[in-house]
């Protein structure tokens, strides 16, 4: 999955039913838990903690709709308050609509341009490779106090990547790397720069460092697999995609490649 810039809220409400009577009384329990959530928002509608919270009981069970209704029904309660068209925006990114999610992250940074909005807006532009990002960049460049260097790099290699100019694309995630070493992103985007100039050695290179400074990125393994696979070296792809597939059980892209390439044997 490509980068977004957008960190969705995503609270896992877990429960476990050992017998028929409790599975019986599950849907009530649900009922209960949202009416409880609901309640609390109404009883305090300035708190955004209460939303998110009732925002991550509808995520988890992938109630975009109900969450969106949520905030909506906030904004016209408030519609002064950014943190509320940020929240949209990112149901709207849940819900795979990118012109709603953008257009929600603009009408938060009209009311305040807070540097995460504008990181968030960058990427977005860049994805959909509107020109726009790459002033959002050099507007976090240029306000220090935003301390989003490495941000504003990405998003110009986001930018570029996007618009079919992968080699442009390459040294500002070099320089988004330089700022933060750790900045896992931009590596595989880096790598798959690389990989669709079919330079397979190198992406493999700067796949292997990415998982050497963090040994459960699960992404960087299954990208690591496909580049292993150009460079027609099937036992490291194998290696590679069960790494994605033991740091991330649900990994079906990398349990279907490793399915294809164990049929393959």
């Amino acid at each position: 999955m490509r980068h977004t810039g957008i960190i969705l809220l995503c609270f896992i409400l877990s429960c476990t039913n050992s017998t028929r009577d409790e599975e019986e009384k599950a849907p009530t329990e649900n009922i209960s838990a949202e009416a409880t959530l609901k309640n609390e928002v109404n009883k305090y509608p300035d708190s955004l903690l209460l939303l998110e919270n009732l925002l991550g009981y509808y995520i988890n069970a992938q109630n975009y709709d109900a969450a969106l209704k949520a905030v909506n029904e906030a904004i016209q309660k408030d519609s002064s308050n950014p943190g509320l068209f940020d929240m949209q925006s990112a149901l709207f990114i849940a819900k795979g609509d990118t012109t709603a999610a953008i257009n929600s992250l603009e009408k938060a940074i009209e009311i305040y341009p807070n540097p995460p909005f504008i990181i968030s807006l960058g990427a977005l532009y860049a994805q959909t490779r509107n020109p726009l990002a790459l002033e959002m960049a050099d507007a976090l460049l240029i306000g220090n106090k935003a301390r989003a260097e490495k941000e504003a790099y990405f998003i110009k290699g986001l930018y570029y990547s996007f618009s079919d100019q992968k080699e442009k694309s390459i040294p500002f995630f070099d320089n988004a790397i330089r700022t933060d070493f750790q900045f896992m992103e931009a590596y595989l985007e880096k790598a798959l720069a690389l990989y669709v100039l079919k330079k397979y050695k190198e992406s493999v290179e700067v796949l292997n460092r990415a998982v050497t400074l963090q040994n459960n990125f699960d992404r960087g393994y299954f990208y690591l697999g496909r580049s292993y696979e150009k460079l027609n070296k099937k036992e490291e792809a194998m290696q590679a995609y069960e790494k994605a597939l033991m740091y991330d059980p649900n990994y079906e892209e990398a349990r279907e490649a490793l399915a294809r390439l164990t049929a393959g044997n």
